[in-house]
């Protein structure tokens, strides 16, 4: 079965499935072998979690009309975006670490003390913790492979909104 012919439904709900299944993995990774996540990692977990969603509602509703369609397209494109930057900036911290002992407080502290504008500036400008790669597969590591998914996700999203509708969902 060539996943290219899948139905806007299949497309969009196989696509949020596969971003709950990695936010899955991501928190096994944490529990079971002990990588703590790095602020970046969080945010890289909320914009899988906000991308799963905007594609379940969308495989859910399955809108009859290439507009509706297109909406979805463009929210599953918004929120795979904000995973793309946040994935890439921690890749580039990554492949260029500032040199510092940790990226910072935990999340929670940082949460409780700071206002938000100023939580996202520090959480990305991460550094230290945030260039350590502690895990690999294939070469590749953790916010590797998740720029990966991302843009392959906000691929099939565009994908499923933009190609011709036929006489299924």
């Amino acid at each position: 079965m060539n996943p290219l012919r899948w139905s806007f439904r299949t497309l969009m709900l196989v696509g949020g499935v596969a971003c709950f299944a990695l936010i899955g993995f991501a928190i096994y990774s944490q529990l079971q072998w002990g990588l703590q996540p790095c602020p970046l990692c969080i945010f890289q977990r909320i914009a899988f979690a906000a991308l799963g969603l905007v594609l379940l509602v969308a495989g859910a509703h399955a809108p009859r009309g290439q507009g509706g369609r297109r909406v979805y397209g463009l929210l599953g494109l918004a929120a795979a975006a904000v995973g793309i930057g946040v994935a890439g900036r921690h890749v580039w911290l990554q492949m260029h670490p500032p040199g510092f002992v940790s990226c910072g407080a935990p999340f929670a502290f940082m949460r409780q003390t700071m206002d938000t504008p100023t939580l996202i500036q520090k959480v990305l400008t991460g550094s230290g913790d945030c260039g350590t790669i502690d895990w690999t597969f294939l070469g590749l590591s953790m916010p590797a492979w998740s720029l990966l998914w991302f843009v392959l996700l906000g691929a099939v999203a565009v994908y499923a909104a933009w190609r011709p509708q036929r006489g299924r969902n």
